[in-house]
């Protein structure tokens, strides 16, 4: 019996409770202009993360205590215009997008390619990448895309460390803010609600979403109840969710943090039974929302 719970164990496949965010990325030209713009919006400082290896983007952070962290992403001084083109978010950072990709950390990329796969979900191989901190620590990591859109952008890809975990997510030794807690939900525009739940149910063994309309929000909403992804599709072509799936495709529209207080901002909404605020400039073409529990 002992041997019997072993393997089921193992085999259990990603689910509900290993849909766990480990960043999202935001994307645009200038870093500097980004940080300002982030702590503008949320009061939270950010922590420059140093040039990726690619040298053709650099990054800044700001964690919060549950591990996962918002990643703010811009190009190199000089960087080369035919790598900027060919990069897999080239026109999210050319025309500052804003959130363009997240990332889910897992214990075992090699086990969730082969388990994706068998799903039938298409599924990259394991790239190692890294970067160099300020302070001279060096970062490794792998990496997998899921799907074939934009690395992140409609599933979200793969990741794991190979140096320890909390010298890439807590650059000073401790989370940027502990005023909010992480990112709580991740919303994506897409096309259809059915096609792309179907989509998430097959790759990640999800029960059916919970299903809620926001006339202000300007769509359709499907939240796979104990994840933090929200599917969104647009209520009118014209709105500026209909806009932006048009131009970006299916991808990030929103970031949600989780706070134990209140805070102030534009709007305020209610979200499968969560109080939810919206701060930041409402003419951008994304979203930042606050919502207060876990």
């Amino acid at each position: 019996m002992r041997a019997v719970v072993t393997l089921i164990v193992i085999a259990l496949p990603a689910c509900v409770a290993q849909v766990k965010i480990d960043h999202v990325t935001l994307a645009g030209v200038r870093l500097d202009e980004m940080r300002a713009a982030f702590s503008g919006a949320t009061g939270i400082p950010t922590e420059y993360g140093g040039p990726h290896s690619n040298h053709l983007t650099e990054m800044a952070l700001s964690s919060f205590p549950d591990g996962s962290y918002v990643e703010l992403m811009g190009l190199q001084l000089h960087a080369d215009p035919a790598a900027v083109a060919a990069h897999t978010w080239s026109q999210f950072l050319r025309e500052n997008a804003g959130p363009c990709a997240f990332a889910l950390r897992v214990p075992d990329v090699g086990a969730e390619i082969q388990r994706l796969s068998k799903a039938g979900i298409r599924v990259g191989d394991a790239e190692k990448s890294g970067r160099i901190r300020p302070d001279g620590v060096a970062l490794s990591w792998e990496t997998a895309d899921i799907g074939a859109g934009p690395r992140g952008s409609f599933f979200p890809f793969l990741i794991r460390d190979f140096t320890p975990r909390e010298n890439r997510v807590y650059p000073s030794g401790k989370p940027t803010s502990s005023r909010f807690r992480g990112v709580g939900l991740v919303v994506i525009g897409v096309h259809s609600l059915e096609e792309a739940a179907a989509q998430y149910r097959r790759a990640f063994q999800l029960p059916e979403p919970q299903r809620q309309r926001d006339e202000a929000f300007g769509a359709d909403l499907a939240w796979f109840k104990g994840t933090p992804v929200v599917l969104a599709a647009s209520l009118a072509p014209g709105s500026w969710l209909g806009r932006r799936i048009a131009h970006f495709g299916e991808a990030p529209c929103a970031i949600v943090l989780t706070t134990a207080g209140g805070v102030s901002g534009q709007t305020s909404t209610t979200w499968f039974g969560q109080a939810l605020t919206w701060v930041g400039d409402p003419k951008l073409d994304w979203r930042l929302g606050v919502r207060t529990g876990r």
